[in-house]
Formats: structure tokens, C-alpha cells, sequence
């Protein structure tokens, strides 16, 4: 790997910042690269009490093999985001990428009727969460911890179940390419 060279010649190390003329990239190019980065789109159960919601996500990620650690971004103003902090869990979601259609409905709080979240089926998962039986992997977790980070909170959950349903062995996971929704970059105003 070649480094870059100071004006008089000398080597500079990765840690030293770069000084440059150069401006920094426009909200939109911010936009536009760290919407590349691949993410899975999901819906996220939980419930504190008899307050239940789902909310479309696309921020998961695996944190940790031991103990089992799965990562979730969630915006601190969310509805979502105060009930996993008093309900101490949450499910993950994963839906089919030929069906794309429930992510819009869960983009505000939703509305439960009986077994339902905005109309699809739910069932209770071990920890109390809705687990959305049209899904067709779900991840279930305990908050291990929490972190906030600037406009969300990371919670990263311990796995405590998980499992297909369905044809969803078989079936490829949606993701954000799949649909014309935008999450990520620069806070929009």
C-alpha cells in the first residue's frame, strides 16, 4: 500500500488527518453513497404492557457470536424506541422480498385489532412482543444493552428465539433496493 506524501516529500501515516482544499461532499453525496450500503428491510415487533407496535427498519445487523447479539438502530423520538426501553424486548422481523407492501403501513405507529398489527396477523412471542406470522424468519430478543448515538438509540439484543415460517427457508430476505424508500445519510428537515 502506497502512503500519501506530505508537500516537503515526507511519508504521513493513516492517523494523521489530512489537511485539504478539497470541500466536503454535499448533503445529497452523503445521501447517495450511505444509501449503497446493503441493508435488510424488516419490521420490528414491540410491546411495553398493552401498548404493541411494528415499525419498518432496515438498521440490524449481528453483533456477536457469544453470546448470540443482534444490533437495531432505532430513532429516539419513535414510538418503538420507548416501548423496547420499558418493555426490555423486541422481535425482528424478516419478510419476503417478492412482497414488499407491508413496510409503507409501518412507517407510523400501528393500530392493533385483536391478534393484528395495521391488519396483518401477530402472535406473542416467549418475551411478550408480536412476532408477524406473515414473516418469514423471526428473531427474538432480550435488550442486552443500549447506546445512544446521536439521533437513535443502538439496542443490541440477546437471541432468545428465532425461527422460519412457512416457505421462508426458501425465500430471499427484502431488502431496502427492493422498494423506493430512502433511510440513512443526513437528517432530512
Amino acid at each position: 500500500m502506497a502512503w500519501p506524501s506530505g508537500a516537503d516529500g515526507t511519508k504521513m501515516w493513516c492517523c494523521e488527518r489530512l489537511e485539504s482544499a478539497v470541500a466536503p461532499p454535499s448533503d445529497e453525496t452523503i445521501n447517495k453513497v450511505l444509501w449503497r450500503i446493503p441493508n435488510v428491510l424488516c419490521l420490528v415487533g414491540s410491546r411495553a404492557g398493552e401498548e404493541w407496535n411494528g415499525m419498518t427498519t432496515s438498521w440490524v445487523t449481528q453483533v456477536s457470536m457469544e453470546p448470540v447479539l443482534v444490533a437495531i438502530a432505532i430513532d429516539r423520538s419513535a414510538l418503538t424506541h420507548r416501548l423496547i426501553s420499558q418493555g426490555g424486548a423486541f422481535s425482528i422481523n424478516l419478510w419476503d422480498r417478492a412482497d414488499t407492501r407491508p413496510f409503507v403501513k409501518f412507517s407510523k405507529p400501528a393500530t392493533k385489532e385483536g391478534m393484528t398489527l395495521n391488519g396483518r396477523p401477530i402472535r406473542e412471542g416467549s418475551t411478550g412482543v408480536p412476532i408477524f406470522e406473515e414473516a418469514i424468519a423471526f428473531i427474538e430478543c432480550t435488550v442486552w444493552d443500549q447506546r445512544d448515538v446521536g439521533t437513535h438509540t443502538v439496542f443490541y439484543g440477546e437471541l432468545v428465539d428465532c425461527g422460519f415460517q412457512g416457505e421462508g427457508e426458501q425465500a430471499e430476505v427484502a431488502r431496502m433496493e427492493d422498494t423506493r424508500m430512502k433511510y440513512g445519510g443526513v437528517k432530512r428537515h
